[in-house]
């Protein structure tokens, strides 16, 4: 009966590990679907933003865990916001993000992913992915994500692109503004900013 327990158990726990993806592959799955529409998609080719910001927003950021970037972004700032505040930020911020990120698919042409060895436990709760881009005729641009377990699958909590981590990066810019004139300010620059590109947009 003990042999056959464990039996039992091992195949419970083989069952557990096949059914949780893998983070290599969960990055490989969602860039290789981002990039084969980039070379195929003839809208993004002629340069529409909007279709780059949809893309951007259906494809990218289902797979972000947007709260916890919220939180680390805004650090000390997050808890002593109201929860008007925080959502107000949640939704600028994440607007800017489609609007910042929708614009630079739209300068990738020929591009390659190149995925480096990724080494993880199966019960690692956190794992970084390596990855870089390959262009002709310039160094390759590393780009990591930082993903956290999200049931049987992942969810990215930060990208760190040639060095400069987005959570970091973003933290430090709005902290400056935050300190010096409050998360109020914060949020309505933010909208300030999206509000400017849908007039770039428009005057495309």
């Amino acid at each position: 009966m003990k042999k056959f327990l464990l039996i039992i158990l091992a195949l419970v726990m083989s069952i557990t590990v096949s059914a949780a993806e893998a983070p290599d592959l969960f990055v490989k799955k969602i860039a290789d679907e981002v990039f084969e529409i980039l070379k195929t998609d003839k809208d993004l080719k002629a340069g529409n933003k909007e279709k780059a910001y949809k893309i951007t927003e259906e494809k990218i950021l289902p797979y972000f865990d947007f709260d916890r970037i919220s939180k680390l972004v805004l650090g000390k700032a997050w808890p002593a916001a109201s929860k008007e505040e925080q959502e107000a930020f949640k939704k600028e911020f994440r607007l800017m993000i489609i609007k910042t990120y929708g614009s630079a698919l739209l300068k990738f042409k020929d591009q390659t992913l190149n995925y480096k060895p990724t080494r993880f436990q199966p019960s690692d709760e956190e794992v970084l992915v390596r990855t870089e881009i390959l262009q002709s005729g310039a160094p390759p641009l590393p780009i990591d994500y930082m993903l956290e377990k999200d049931g049987s699958s992942w969810r990215v909590f930060d990208i760190i692109i040639e060095g400069v981590s987005l959570v970091t990066n973003y933290r430090g810019q709005f902290g400056n503004e935050i300190k010096q004139n409050g998360i109020a300010s914060l949020i309505t620059k933010l909208a300030e900013k999206n509000a400017d590109f849908g007039k770039a947009t428009a005057n495309k």
